[in-house]
């Protein structure tokens, strides 16, 4: 008999990292690395579940998870298998009732419900399958993958016979890629060493680690003081460059090799990257990243409202004289903005989110515009469990749809890992490990003792938290 979707449930997760600096930047100064998590069940003699979640920062997580109960509630009663044939269809499904999609459309609280959504649902997917959800969606056809993708607001730039014919073009490559990525990892870098509420003491011992253990892109964030800035910039680009620090028997890279080109990278091939997170008008952002060519930033992100299609585009072309890139995409809303972007020339580096767009099936949409402009995809993963979605993102887009790694590289920040049970890892080399077991579908199943304790308001860290008065 067919399985039927009867019932999911929805947890307020807060983790306390304001307590210590963790997250903070120039905007957001007070971070509780938070998620509003869902898993959704089915009946039957083998029954199936998904979990899924979306990233938020403490206050405003309870909303996030009514508006994910409102659209799981659509689920209810449906067949799994089903959904699991046309999943993008099935996206379209779950954005479709109109009186949810008014409080959108395909933004805010309501398209981050989504994503934890339709996470869970391709989590259940691959999990049925036995594969890591980026295999699961690596071995489709094109036409299955395509039939996965959304393509609705997006075909005056990316059709179904464009996405189809990118595709095929990438097929007989897949193999030999997907051995390639299995041996060497995927390319990461390193934001844990550059919060902002940081000592220059933690930074210094945080940069040795990670140049340690052989990470060579570092990011750093800015925006509140520029003279501080500057000083912390240095501080790091002191000890990333300086041969004394590597790893023992490794001698760095070459900066002049093709995957550092147009990096800024120094004299052991490191780079720099710096993150505004959206503090400055566009005039601002301008004149600030000027005063920050002394450091030698690949690029900075976020300079701007996310919102700011054409204030990205200025700033990217004011900045080019001095070999300072553009990034952005954490915060933008949907395949719609990316597609903007990418029209106006407006970044060097697409920055996706696994949850801020809504889910995998987005997430496909926005991979095949940026491979079709020829832009960078380094997806964002500062946060928790943000790290072990993206992985599979980057993976398949190596795989199936871009065909390259060599220049890309993806977000690693070493917090709060232990309360997976697929938790992400990374190599010697600083790369990431690919997910290989059959059962952890997306990776993103949550242990039940971290659930329950750390479950707002009344998990068991809070509470007595509450009893202690702190």
């Amino acid at each position: 008999m067919p399985r039927t979707i009867t019932h999911f449930e929805t947890h307020d997760i807060r983790f306390p990292t304001s307590l210590t600096g963790d997250g903070t930047d120039a905007m957001n100064t007070d971070c509780d690395y938070s998620s509003a998590y869902v898993t959704i069940f089915t009946d039957g003699d083998d029954p199936l579940v998904g979990h899924g979640m979306t990233f938020t920062i403490g206050r405003g997580t309870d909303i996030v998870c009514q508006a994910i109960a409102a659209l799981a509630n659509r689920l209810v009663g449906l067949d799994p298998e089903e959904l699991f044939r046309n999943m993008g269809k099935t996206y379209d499904y779950i954005s479709a009732d109109s009186q949810l999609r008014w409080i959108g459309p395909e933004k805010g609280v309501i398209h981050i419900a989504a994503g934890a959504v339709n996470n869970a649902l391709w989590d259940m997917f691959a999990r049925a399958q036995a594969k890591p959800l980026w295999k699961l969606v690596v071995d489709m056809t094109p036409e299955e993958l395509v039939d996965a993708t959304v393509f609705r607001y997006i075909t005056d730039e990316l059709t179904r016979e464009d996405a189809l014919a990118m595709l095929r073009a990438k097929e007989s490559g897949k193999k030999e890629r997907e051995a390639v990525v299995l041996k060497e990892g995927y390319p990461a870098y390193i934001t844990s060493a550059g919060w902002l509420g940081y000592s220059d003491d933690k930074v210094t011992r945080l940069t040795k680690e990670a140049v340690a253990a052989g990470f060579n892109h570092f990011k750093m964030k800015v925006g509140t003081d520029l003279a501080s800035d500057l000083r912390r910039g240095k501080l790091v680009r002191s000890i990333i460059d300086d041969p004394q620090f590597l790893p023992q028997g490794s001698e760095g890279r070459n900066p002049n090799s093709p995957e550092l080109q147009g990096k800024n990278a120094g004299p052991t091939g490191a780079v720099l990257m710096i993150d505004a997170n959206q503090v400055w008008d566009v005039p601002q952002a301008i004149q600030y990243v000027k005063d920050l060519a002394e450091i030698k930033p690949w690029f900075i992100e976020e300079p701007t409202a996310p919102d700011d299609i054409l204030g990205h585009a200025t700033i990217r072309r004011a900045l080019k004289p001095y070999g300072i890139g553009v990034a952005t995409g954490e915060h933008a809303h949907n395949r719609m903005v990316f597609k903007q972007l990418l029209q106006a020339d407006a970044i060097d580096v697409c920055q996706i989110d696994s949850c801020r767009l809504a889910g995998v099936s987005e997430v496909l949409s926005v991979l095949l515009l940026a491979a079709k402009f020829g832009v960078l995809v380094c997806p964002h993963a500062g946060g928790v469990g943000l790290c072990e979605y993206v992985i599979h993102l980057s993976v398949i887009d190596y795989i199936a749809i871009s065909g390259s790694m060599e220049r890309n590289v993806l977000e690693y920040a070493d917090h709060l890992h232990e309360h997976f049970l697929y938790p992400c890892s990374i190599n010697s080399r600083g790369r990431y490990n690919i997910p290989l077991n059959p059962a952890e579908g997306y990776s993103i199943e949550m242990h039940k003792q971290s659930i329950a304790q750390y479950e707002w308001p009344n998990g068991s860290y809070w509470t007595e938290r509450r009893s202690s008065g702190n």
